[in-house]
């Protein structure tokens, strides 16, 4: 109730007609008055709106990058069949894994970031299983991975992107998920005080 008090000096609008200097008596500037049923319902479906294209924002923004950064392990995959060891980050590992490792490895990142990007622009119920999904699978790579860095002689601190990568991204993207569906429900209690302020 008292978020919608405060909101509502932004979306109440003044009676005068613009040409008068506001008094201590003006209703428009006084916070305790209540707002009616109306400006409630303005103001939460605006909030709503306004919560809907933030969420679908972010969410496009987190799959693009997921996407971007699936595409690129496609290609690594694709150099790695056609020309094995030819990329610095693979080659590093060509007398410890063997070539089909490698491009095992890579198509386990890409399903989890297919998983992680499904799970950001899928707007049903199961949508978050599909994030957990996500980071339960991009522990394979990231284990896989480790294990040869740790083997390699001398540890390569720029490929440390190959297990951070896929599990990082799963996780940044259930965070996301998770802040933009706390905000969600913010508006949603917001709208319930509504409901229950004007049943009583």
């Amino acid at each position: 109730m008292m978020a919608m008090k405060r909101l509502s000096k932004k979306w109440r609008k003044p009676r005068d007609d613009g040409f008068s200097l506001p008094t201590r008596d003006d209703p428009s500037l006084d916070d305790s008055r209540p707002m009616d049923t109306q400006e409630q319902e303005e103001l939460v479906r605006s909030l709503e709106k306004s919560q809907a294209l933030q969420s679908l924002c972010w969410r496009s923004v987190f799959a693009a990058f997921l996407f971007c950064f699936a595409a690129f392990l496609v290609y690594s995959i694709h150099q790695q069949a056609t020309s094995p060891w030819e990329l610095r980050y693979h080659a590093y590992f060509m007398e410890e894994a063997p070539s089909w490792m490698i491009i095992f490895a890579d198509w386990i990142a890409v399903l989890a970031c297919s998983m992680a990007i499904v799970g950001l622009i899928q707007n049903t119920r199961q949508h978050r299983q599909w994030l957990w999904y996500s980071c339960f699978t991009s522990v394979i790579p990231a284990m896989f991975w480790l294990y040869y860095l740790s083997r390699i002689p001398r540890f390569r601190w720029d490929v440390l992107w190959l297990p951070l990568g896929p599990i990082g991204g799963a996780g940044i993207c259930l965070y996301v998920d998770y802040v933009l569906h706390e905000s969600s429900e913010e508006v949603r209690k917001l709208r319930g005080y509504m409901y229950a302020y004007k049943a009583s």
